[in-house]
C-alpha cells in the first residue's frame, strides 16, 4: 500500500538520500576528529571530500538535478537550504585547515558540526514520519556523525591516537548509545519500522560496545605498539559501521508514515444524523 490510512514506506528518499547523511555525518566528524587529533593536514581534505559526496548523492536522486539550485531560495525555513549554504563554507574552510591548520581548523570543525546539526534537522522536519520526527533524533545524528569521525581518524590518520581523541571517541560512543536508547523509547511508529529499527540496533549497540571497550584499554592499559594499532584500526571500523548502518536502516527501513486517522469517513447515500 503506498496510500490510505495505515502506515507506509516513504518511496522519495531511497540508498542515495541515505548516503548523504551517511557520508555528511562521518566527512564531518572526521574534521572535527582532525581539528582534536591532528594528524596529515590532508584529512581535513579527506573530510570534505567525503561530504562532498553525499551531496553528488542525494544530487543524483534529485529527479531534476540540473534544478537543484533552488534549494538555495529558502533559508528562512528549510534546513536544506542551510545545509546546502553551509557547505561551500565547509568546503572553504577545510581547505584552509588542510593549508594552514591553526584558527582555520576549529573554524573548520565549528562549521562541520553545523552542517551535521542541519542535516538532524532536515530528518527532524520530517513531521509525518515518526522515527525521524522525534526531537532526540537531532543530537542522536550528532553524535552518531562524530563517532563515524573519529572512527574513520583512527583508520586514517597513520599515528598513534592522543588520549584526547580516544576521550572523545569514548564521550561520543557513550553519548550515541544513551541518546538511541532514549530516542527507541519515545518513537511509536509502524511494526515494520521498529523491527527494522530493533535488527540495526543490535549492530549498533554491539559496533558501540566494541568500540568502547578498545578506547578504554587504549586509555589504561599498557600496550606494545603492535597491539595499539590493531586495537585503532579495529576501534575505528567498529565506530564507523555501527553508524553507518543505523543511519542507512533509518532512512531506507524505518522511514513509514503514520498513515491517516478518520474516525469518522464519509459513506455516500448515508444520511448525517
Amino acid at each position: 500500500m503506498s496510500f490510505g490510512p495505515n502506515p507506509w514506506h516513504q518511496s522519495s528518499w531511497d540508498a542515495r538520500a541515505a548516503g548523504n547523511f551517511m557520508a555528511g555525518g562521518a566527512g564531518s566528524g572526521l574534521i572535527v576528529a582532525a581539528a582534536l587529533g591532528g594528524g596529515p593536514a590532508w584529512l581535513f581534505l579527506a573530510g570534505a571530500a567525503i561530504v562532498g559526496i553525499g551531496l553528488l548523492c542525494v544530487w543524483a536522486e534529485i529527479s531534476r538535478p540540473w534544478r537543484a539550485l533552488n534549494v538555495f531560495f529558502h533559508p528562512r525555513t528549510s534546513w536544506m537550504t542551510r545545509e546546502a549554504i553551509v557547505a561551500p563554507a565547509l568546503m572553504l574552510l577545510a581547505l584552509a585547515a588542510a593549508l594552514s591548520a591553526g584558527a582555520a581548523a576549529w573554524g573548520a570543525a565549528l562549521v562541520a558540526l553545523a552542517f551535521v546539526y542541519c542535516q538532524g534537522r532536515i530528518l527532524r522536519a520530517a513531521r509525518g514520519i515518526p522515527a525521524w520526527r522525534e526531537p532526540t533524533i537531532v543530537p542522536l545524528i550528532v553524535a552518531t556523525g562524530l563517532a563515524e569521525g573519529l572512527g574513520l581518524w583512527l583508520l586514517l590518520a597513520g599515528r598513534a591516537a592522543p588520549l584526547a581523541t580516544w576521550a572523545a571517541l569514548a564521550v561520543a560512543l557513550l553519548a550515541r548509545q544513551w541518546l538511541w536508547g532514549r530516542w527507541r523509547a519515545r518513537i511509536q511508529a509502524a511494526p515494520r519500522a521498529l523491527a527494522a529499527i530493533d535488527a540495526a540496533g543490535r549492530g549498533v549497540q554491539a559496533g558501540t560496545l566494541l568500540a568502547l571497550a578498545l578506547a578504554f584499554a587504549a586509555m589504561l592499559a599498557p600496550l606494545p605498539p603492535a597491539a595499539i594499532w590493531v586495537l585503532q584500526a579495529v576501534a575505528g571500523l567498529a565506530a564507523l559501521a555501527a553508524g553507518l548502518w543505523f543511519k542507512f536502516t533509518l532512512v531506507t527501513r524505518a522511514a513509514f508514515n503514520q498513515g491517516f486517522a478518520l474516525p469518522h469517513l464519509p459513506v455516500r447515500g448515508v444520511r448525517r444524523s
